[in-house]
């Protein structure tokens, strides 16, 4: 799998967390415990996009 593929599939994950947050928060039923989870989970993911991207060479503008 390229980098950028690998980061697409990141960024796709880390917009899905997003969205189940979101949800949880508007949910009363939703517990404390799995929004920490999903948080978590988000930042994880955040770090990992990160890191990614941090061994992705530059690209130069011409």
């Amino acid at each position: 799998m390229s980098l950028q593929t690998r980061l697409a599939e990141l960024e796709r994950k880390h917009r899905q967390l997003e969205d189940a947050i979101s949800q949880a928060v508007a949910s009363p039923s939703s517990s404390d415990l799995s929004l920490a989870e999903l948080k978590r989970k988000k930042l994880q993911l955040k770090d990992e996009i990160e890191r990614v991207r941090m061994t992705m060479p530059e690209r130069t503008l011409h």
